[in-house]
């Protein structure tokens, strides 16, 4: 297919890059060490997962030393230090890493027995070690939040005797607490398990997705199909972070990767700086919650409530189809009032020629499917088998061929891309560590039922509050695990069921990556769009309104969550998504191919409210609101004659000046 020089210019930007990320620019032999380790550790996780079980403690403890030593290696200590070489200190760091793990595995058969009793010297020396080493990595990758919080609950557990009420505890020793803590109930429990087996999996074989040529083709394929309607570019964000990011795991390297691409487009086309950053990080943070992955959070979900991973899969669609739903009509909203075009289709991508060149680029994720799905194999499994069909599939075509140099740098990249997420979990388990030896997990749960005076409503707010402020900061794996361990088992105690309380404390741990004041996915978006942080962060709250409200009425509505008869099911849906529009449209100003007044906006909220929550009464209630809304601007306030889109032309003129 020919292609214009213009079109040249929009896909040169498609394949994902590592734009905006703060690790060492490593040159010469500590860049090909670094390559090295991170390959072995690749290796190692296949083999040991795949072909040759081995005890689960040693796993963990190899998992967490190669990523500890990686990102020492990898991300410097502080803003001051050179980028381009590692430090004598880092060394020394991973020294230590390495004799710490190479004490814990060649004294597990006894270490077993003394973790939180009868600690020797050794033990603790080890434990501090492992401690220190953990939160410091935990801080290079993430930010200080989630060390700060760790550190936090380490002190209540060391002084919770001292603390009135409910919460308190008779208070443990620093021995016992440091030894506990490098057991199989903290850093070694269930994130850290599942970060070492198919969350790591997951995102080696989405490295090697992307290597293969796929993150082009979802790009490329969503511009074409998406580029030439009306705010073309921010569909094509929309669609393929959607599809990128339900393998991603982590909502700000998805916005760096597909930001970088489609925000310079919604720029050009004459979107604000402002919306552009914010599409792009909504979309990103909604691939989290996108079936039939959820950012590996599904199979974490199922492990933990003890449901066939299906079931989660079943669970996740409606909610999902509402979250993109409304982020779409916003978008061709926010398009219709400020008169926006699409691109022109002679320089986009033809939808159909893409497919025939690279869609078979798509048979992985099939193959994924199939083996969870059909043969009902375990996520472990379903990886291994994804990340063959990907080398076997790339090699029907020359261009997404993957020669040894390819694959060599997948298995690199798919370490170091999981590094961050290896470091949030150890840290989330001295989070959980300290819950369990406490047992403050459930008292935390009864202060919320007490602060709610057994109000469900108010129970539901605080736990929102609570899973955005815990996920603050965090991939998507490490802030489920934290609210599900924190949260969730005050809603399940409310009598919610355990699939609402889940799902409720994931959106909303995921929906922390763009609410204020800590929005890390919008702040990357608005460092690409060049816009100011906050008002990105507030753009994208507005954006992905629905993502707030749905998750309050899928507890009182199961038949959001697929339960249920299949009409009732289909009924929900249907009057769900004409309340996402009425939603899109009071927000948005915008109804029935005019501006909307006050009046009208008033009634478009109200409609919205009544059709998303489910029920036949609410649902006449808002129909209702939805046609007098209609009838009033078709017969009293009806759109002028010429009248034009909100927009200041020259910010267009200025916005399409010069190349993407």
């Amino acid at each position: 297919m020919a292609k214009t020089k213009e079109a040249e210019d929009y896909t040169q930007y498609s394949e994902v890059n590592d734009e905006g990320s703060t690790a060492r620019s490593l040159t010469g032999f500590p860049r090909r060490m670094v390559t090295a380790l991170a390959v072995a550790m690749s290796l190692y996780h296949i083999y040991v997962l795949g072909f040759f079980p081995v005890t689960p403690w040693i796993l963990y403890t190899v998992h967490l030393g190669l990523a500890t030593i990686l990102i020492l290696f990898l991300y410097p200590g502080g803003k001051q230090e050179k980028n381009a070489s590692i430090k004598t200190l880092d060394y020394i760091f991973a020294c230590l890493m390495l004799v710490s793990g190479i004490y814990i595995i060649t004294q597990m058969e006894e270490l077993i027995y003394r973790v939180g009793i009868s600690p020797t010297g050794p033990d603790l020396i080890v434990g501090v070690i492992l401690i220190l080493l953990v939160l410091e990595t935990t801080r290079r990758t993430s930010g200080k939040i989630l060390p700060i919080l760790a550190i936090i609950f380490l002190l209540y557990a060391k002084y919770g005797n001292y603390l009135p009420g409910g919460l308190g505890h008779r208070g443990y020793s620093w021995e016992r607490l440091i030894s506990y803590m490098t057991g199989m109930d903290a850093i070694f429990s269930v994130p850290l398990g599942a970060s070492a087996s198919f969350v790591f999996l997951f995102i080696l074989f989405s490295a090697f997705l992307n290597a293969s040529g796929a993150g082009k083709f979802f790009i490329d394929f969503s511009l074409g199909a998406t580029g030439s309607a009306r705010g073309g570019p921010a569909k094509t964000a929309v669609v393929a972070s959607s599809l990128f990011g339900t393998v991603s795991g982590n909502s700000t390297a998805n916005v760096v990767s597909t930001g970088a691409f489609t925000i310079p487009l919604m720029k050009k086309i004459g979107y604000s700086p402002r919306f552009s950053g914010a599409v792009e990080s909504v979309a990103s943070t909604g691939g989290q919650i996108m079936p039939p992955i959820l950012g590996s959070a599904a199979f974490i979900m199922a492990q933990l409530i003890g449901v066939p991973y299906m079931e989660i899969v079943k669970a996740s669609i409606i909610p999902a189809l509402l979250y993109f739903a409304t982020v779409f009509i916003m978008i061709d909203l926010e398009a219709a009032r400020l008169g926006l075009k699409g691109l022109p289709k002679s320089s986009l991508p033809r939808p159909m020629e893409v497919l025939k060149r690279r869609g078979h680029l798509m048979i992985p994720l099939l193959v994924l499917i199939y083996v969870l799905a059909v043969m009902n194999a375990s996520p472990i499994k379903a990886a291994i088998w994804a990340i063959a069909a990907t080398l076997i599939v790339s090699a029907f075509r020359k261009e997404s061929r993957m020669g040894w140099r390819a694959i060599l740098q997948s298995l690199s990249k798919g370490a170091e891309s999981a590094l961050g997420m290896i470091a949030a979990c150890a840290t989330a388990g001295i989070i959980i560590g300290v819950l369990n030896l406490t047992g403050s997990g459930l008292k935390f749960a009864s202060v919320v039922i007490a602060l709610a005076g057994d109000s469900l409503p108010i129970a539901l707010v605080l736990t929102m509050m609570a899973s955005i402020i815990l996920g603050m900061g965090l991939p998507t794996t490490a802030a489920y695990l934290i609210t599900a361990a924190v949260v969730a088992p005050a809603l399940v105690q409310m009598g919610v069921s355990p699939m609402a309380a889940h799902m409720f404390v994931l959106y909303f741990a995921c929906l922390s990556a763009i609410t204020p004041p800590v929005a890390l996915a919008a702040f990357a978006g608005a460092g690409i769009a060049r816009a100011k942080p906050m008002e990105v962060a507030f753009t994208s709250v507005k954006l992905g309104i629905v993502a707030f409200i749905v998750p309050f009425m899928f507890v009182y509505g199961p038949s959001l969550l697929w339960e249920g008869s299949l009409f009732k099911i289909i009924l929900t849906a249907s009057t769900a998504l004409i309340g996402t529009y009425s939603l899109a449209c009071a927000i948005q100003g915008w109804f029935f191919g005019g501006r909307a007044n006050v009046i009208l906006r008033l009634l478009l909220g109200l409609s919205s409210l009544m059709l998303i929550k489910p029920g036949s009464l609410t649902d006449y209630v808002g129909v209702g609101l939805l046609l007098l809304a209609l009838a009033l601007r078709v017969f009293l306030f009806k759109v002028k004659t010429g009248e034009t889109p909100m927009m200041d032309h020259s910010h267009v003129e200025k916005a399409t000046q010069g190349g993407v």
